[in-house]
């Protein structure tokens, strides 16, 4: 291709989100990535874009209200560009209330949504209603939320990677490196850093999940026992995930995905039996500050570094990507004061 503006190391959704906007605004990009698209936890299974509680109000939880609102045209532009289903879905969340406090709390939020999402979306306490999709509530009780959206991980990113090929740019195992360069290199990024200085700028942490074969297509996802409860466009169920910050190998699975599949049938009994279809792991990237870390490289002259997704990527990804564009390409600084990389050093 001819003379490269842009070039992101990192095929995962944070560094395609990136190309992606840049190549929309006319830039020639070139994405590098050695293990390929989506090969780190882009390429998990669960997939659930869930914003935070509305309460507490700060300029994280709102960016992260936008990017949830953009989301949907972002992927439906995605799905165009490409030819390739994504999985997004914006079907809502149901979590049971287990006792009087929960309750009290998710009455309390309901009034703050009202304000806090700008009539844009609801959160609610709803009666059970016995439907079969369904969380078993002690309460009788559960949050219906419409701001949740479910997409598919790995299909939704290599969309992503289709959608920048199809605006011209490469993505690729190797290639030079050409005009700006933005580093979205993930957990091991974030380790390399640390490295280099002073004190830890993020780590991994591993992240355990399993895909069953049950069809609740269009149905809201779920959030009980601290799990993820996934029901895919495709026919099938993810459900995860674990949280370990000490692991020996990054990408296999063990009991505690056992207990976490056990944990997920306790909580949705219509799960029992089903097939397990995939057991994975990977690592997503936390950084010191557990929000995104954008911004200038802090060790590389005239460089960039998009990382930290952990596990709010894929709904922070839209709005990720614009972002950076208006940085790498105009020089504007358009992301909030708590995401850039100088609160991680």
């Amino acid at each position: 291709m001819a003379t490269v503006d842009v070039t992101v190391r990192g095929a995962g959704v944070f560094g395609l989100s990136v190309a992606y906007a840049c190549a929309t605004r006319g830039a020639r990009v070139r994405v590098i990535d050695p293990n390929g698209v989506a090969a780190g936890a882009s390429g998990g299974l669960v997939g659930a874009l869930a914003p935070h509680v509305p309460e507490n109000w700060n300029a994280k939880k709102q960016f992260q209200f936008e990017s949830l609102m953009m989301a949907e045209a972002f992927w439906a532009e995605v799905e165009e560009r490409s030819g390739v289903a994504t999985g997004y879905v914006r079907s809502g969340r149901l979590q049971p209330l287990a006792d009087d406090h929960s309750v009290g709390l998710a009455r309390a939020r309901e009034e703050t949504s009202k304000q806090l999402w700008h009539g844009l979306a609801g959160w609610e306490v709803v009666p059970a209603s016995g439907d079969v999709w369904e969380p078993p509530s002690e309460t009788g009780l559960l949050v219906r939320d419409t701001l949740s959206a479910l997409i598919h991980p790995r299909t939704a990113t290599q969309a992503l990677a289709d959608a920048v090929r199809g605006l011209g740019g490469e993505v690729a195992a190797e290639g030079l490196e050409e005009g700006a360069a933005v580093w979205a290199t993930g957990w091991q990024g974030l380790v390399e850093m640390s490295e280099k200085a002073p004190r830890q700028i993020g780590n991994g942490v591993k992240g355990q999940a399993a895909l069953v074969r049950y069809d609740a297509a269009g149905a809201p996802q779920l959030f009980a026992d601290a799990l993820h409860i996934i029901p895919h466009l495709d026919g099938t169920v993810a459900v995860g995930s674990t949280s370990e910050r000490e692991f020996d190998a990054p990408d296999t699975t063990d009991e505690a995905l056992d207990d976490v599949l056990a944990r997920a049938i306790a909580a949705m009994p219509v799960l029992e039996g089903a097939e397990v279809l995939e057991r994975w792991a990977g690592v997503r990237p936390r950084s010191r500050s557990r929000a995104p870390m954008l911004g200038r490289h802090p060790q590389i002259e005239g460089a960039f570094v998009v990382n930290g997704g952990f596990k709010i990527g894929f709904g922070m990804a839209p709005k990720v990507g614009e972002v950076m564009a208006d940085l790498v390409l105009e020089g504007r600084v358009t992301y909030p004061d708590d995401f850039d990389v100088s609160r991680n050093l």
